[in-house]
């Protein structure tokens, strides 16, 4: 029986041929990088962390990893501690080591490229009550890497666990962990809301924030991996997004990587598209995935927010390690 072939909003296709791979080997040894700027590392608030279960967090591990607290859950989205990607070494360390993570309940998976699924990472972080999320024909392979508590999900599905509603949602990229499995497995992002606030129950969950003030829980968009697409606009017209996880590296040379990965620009303007309040940047400062290096992603990324006139506490620029505490757009302080 032939394998399932997933494919993405009207059917860009992302592919490239072995002639564009060797033009961008070639100009890439034509060019030389400064990385000496490193992505600040921050302690951990592991106490807080350990104990916390009222405050909505997002604790940057590195790339597209982060520790979410939301609603009394403890999240991973795309667990990578992997000290190398390929033959390059990680940039930075993890801001958290992966042995004083909290226990998990959930881990989010996007889509199964190498950067996004780490197994050694996730042998060392799953447990027996953890469920893991992912894309559709993903499943069958995490079973039989033993990872058993495993539930996949289509575009637009949702599973609901502990009060938080889990909704997969569409990108535009593509996945292949060997040469014979190209696209067999989809790929997208996760939008998070308290499910009784989703169903207009008339005593909606709230949250206590650090000053004891009572608010609403927002609703949280982990865009994954991918190119700019009218599913920004979508998924915004569909959540009233809160804060969105945007990644803005690994975009370099343009002309190669524009169908999968957005560049800091097509960033802000998909962080625009979706309606969302505020944006922590991703996807940038652990590995070196293309061409571009960590400041300069950041450096295109605040020259265009300020053309944008996007106020800029609105940017979370995180370091590693270091934890936001997040509350909704009608909450009135942070």
């Amino acid at each position: 029986m032939p394998k399932v072939r997933f494919n993405n909003m009207d059917h860009v296709n992302t592919d490239k041929t072995l002639k564009q791979f060797r033009q961008w080997r070639q100009e890439r040894r034509s060019k030389t990088k400064d990385y000496t700027f490193v992505v600040p590392n921050h302690p951990p608030e592991l106490e807080f962390l350990h104990s916390n279960r009222d405050t909505t967090t997002a604790t940057w591990i590195g790339h597209s990893t982060f520790f979410i607290q939301y609603l009394g859950l403890n999240i991973v989205t795309d667990p990578v501690w992997a000290e190398r990607m390929a033959l390059d070494k990680r940039l930075a360390p993890p801001g958290i080591r992966i042995q004083d993570v909290p226990p998990l309940d959930i881990i989010l998976l996007s889509h199964s490229h190498y950067d996004h699924l780490h197994m050694d990472s996730l042998r060392k972080l799953y447990r027996a009550d953890t469920l893991m999320l992912v894309p559709s024909g993903l499943k069958a392979k995490m079973v039989r890497k033993g990872f058993r508590n495993c539930h996949e999900l289509k575009w637009w599905d949702h599973v609901t666990v502990g009060g938080v509603r889990f909704t997969f949602v569409p990108a535009q990229h593509w996945t292949r962990r060997t040469p014979f499995d190209t696209n067999t497995s989809h790929w997208g992002g996760y939008v998070l809301q308290s499910e009784q606030q989703v169903i207009g129950s008339a005593t909606s969950v709230t949250e206590t924030d650090s000053n004891s003030e009572t608010v609403a829980a927002p609703t949280l968009y982990f865009v994954g991996d991918t190119g700019y697409f009218r599913g920004f606009k979508e998924i915004g017209e569909r959540f009233d997004i809160d804060l969105t996880f945007m990644p803005i590296g690994a975009y370099e040379p343009e002309w190669f990587m524009t169908s999968q990965h957005v560049t800091p620009e097509e960033a802000l303007q998909g962080f625009v598209d979706c309606g969302a309040d505020q944006m922590i940047p991703m996807h940038y400062g652990a590995f070196k995935l293309a061409d571009d290096t960590p400041k300069e992603a950041l450096d295109r990324l605040e020259v265009e927010r300020e053309r944008l006139g996007i106020a800029k506490e609105r940017i979370h620029i995180l370091g590693h390690g270091e934890t936001l505490k997040i509350q909704s757009r009608c909450s009135t302080t942070i």
